[in-house]
């Protein structure tokens, strides 16, 4: 992983981008050498890249509101193939019909479908290649874990599924016969081993610190010994927090908190952010007003007034105003005063409101709440005072998503599905600290691209 502005990003990942911006600017040079030549056009050097470059990026843009650049997109082959050519002749398409530049109206067919061609089949060996190096776990740092307790049952759970890491083995240190990992990868401690002999017999890259009481239990000048061999040495909190990008609630404490580098607001953050906010949502509310329009004269046909719903949620600071929705449910959805979790297929919807829940249209009024600073763009989502009370109690930290401002979209909500109950609230609540912990211009970016992928896919749509 690099970390770029503050956000965990996979090397594989770069790696495969620069690989395809390379692909594209080839497929597309070749594209346009086949009718160039003929016509006795030629392009000066600085501006014969323009083009590329612009329709390059466009592509990598759609590629990735596809969803093709998730850490995990070399796991389905099949889906990759179909994914990937779908964003690739959509971008071209959209490309061609509105922004192309006068150099390539000149194309002839032939050069469009090699062009097309070359850009799908290179990068499909691309992504195929790394499908194949995702499955030689010679790629895959070492890893070596101090601990058996209960912090690290997350850790290992997630290792097994998805994982960058190779964990090599579970140290139970100090020795004690009860063990939270599966008792296969517990390694057995001879009397007279050491931590620096253990790396170099299973030749470690890195140890994992996951020892829940430390205080002068550790062993440090091992550890000092295998950092000085090249052994990289990491506590649970930081791996958790880099392999994942959400942070683990069993792995940190206040103290962390405090003495972390992140969690940072400041005025520049904060004033820049405030910018993005408006620049973004006053672009999205003109663009989207006739949409607005549309849904609004559909639900005053099934269901006539309100169109608008106002409720109650709790924002920056715990201070509680009203979010504006698009009115999706039933006009008694709570009669008897109790709020309920939206459940899948839940019976209080209306007919219009299934559609405009699944498409995120309902959520487009929340621009009005972005605009009076009650709201930003990207943040953890808002939750209703009769909810934050209960899981403020039952959840450790849950207060500090409350530190930033809401937002309509958010890092849990392009990384975990919808949530509906403690369960869930708990996982999504590891991304949501993630991003309070991270956040910057350029992890919204991510946020934007990936909610792309999100409402055109309707994941997690209730």
């Amino acid at each position: 992983m690099v970390r770029i502005f503050h956000h965990y990003v996979s090397t594989r990942l770069i790696l495969v981008a620069v690989l395809e911006t390379l692909i594209l600017v080839i497929a597309i040079r070749l594209g346009m050498a086949i009718h160039l030549p003929e016509s006795g056009l030629t392009l000066p050097g600085v501006l014969a890249l323009l083009p590329m470059a612009g329709l390059g990026l466009g592509l990598l843009l759609f590629i990735h509101s596809a969803g093709l650049y998730r850490v995990n997109l070399w796991k389905n082959l099949h889906y990759g193939r179909v994914g990937l050519g779908i964003a690739l002749l959509f971008g071209l398409g959209v490309f061609f019909m509105t922004v192309h530049p006068p150099q390539m109206i000149v194309l002839e067919p032939e050069g469009l479908v090699l062009m097309a061609i070359a850009i799908v089949v290179g990068s499909f060996l691309v992504r195929f290649a790394f499908h194949k190096w995702d499955e030689l776990d010679a790629f895959k740092p070492r890893v070596l874990v101090l601990g058996t307790g209960a912090r690290v049952v997350e850790f290992a759970q997630l290792a097994q599924r998805n994982s960058n890491l190779l964990i090599v083995g579970y140290v139970p240190y100090p020795s004690t016969a009860v063990h939270h990992v599966p008792a296969t990868l517990v390694l057995p401690v001879a009397p007279d081993e050491s931590l620096p002999s253990m790396a170099r017999k299973h030749r470690i890259d890195q140890i994992v610190i996951a020892v829940e009481d430390r205080r002068g239990k550790l062993p440090v000048q091992e550890l000092v010994e295998c950092k000085l061999q090249g052994v990289r040495v990491t506590e649970l909190a930081a791996s958790f927090e880099r392999e994942y990008r959400r942070v683990s609630l069993e792995s940190i404490s206040a103290s962390w908190i405090m003495l972390n580098e992140g969690f940072l607001q400041g005025a520049l953050r904060s004033g820049l952010k405030r910018l993005f906010d408006l620049c973004v949502s006053t672009l999205l509310l003109l663009l989207t007003i006739p949409v607005l329009a549309i849904a609004a004269a559909f639900i005053f046909m099934e269901s006539g007034f309100p169109l608008i719903y106002r409720q109650e949620r709790v924002g920056q600071g715990g201070r509680v105003f009203s979010m504006y929705k698009l009115r999706s449910m039933k006009r008694d959805a709570e009669s008897d005063g109790t709020p309920r979790w939206a459940a899948a297929k839940d019976d209080r919807t209306t007919r219009v409101g299934r559609i405009i829940r699944k498409l995120r249209i309902d959520e487009l009024p929340q621009l009005i709440n972005v605009l009076k600073g009650e709201m930003s763009f990207v943040g953890p989502r808002p939750e209703r005072p009769y909810f934050v009370d209960q899981l403020a109690t039952q959840i450790p930290y849950y207060s500090l998503r409350h530190s930033i401002k809401p937002g309509i979209t958010g890092w849990a909500q392009v990384c975990y599905p919808y949530g509906a109950s403690l369960e869930d609230t708990t996982k999504k609540l590891q991304y949501d600290l993630y991003y309070v912990k991270n956040h910057a211009l350029f992890l919204d970016f991510v946020i934007l691209l990936a909610t792309v992928e999100v409402v055109l896919s309707a994941k997690g749509a209730r």
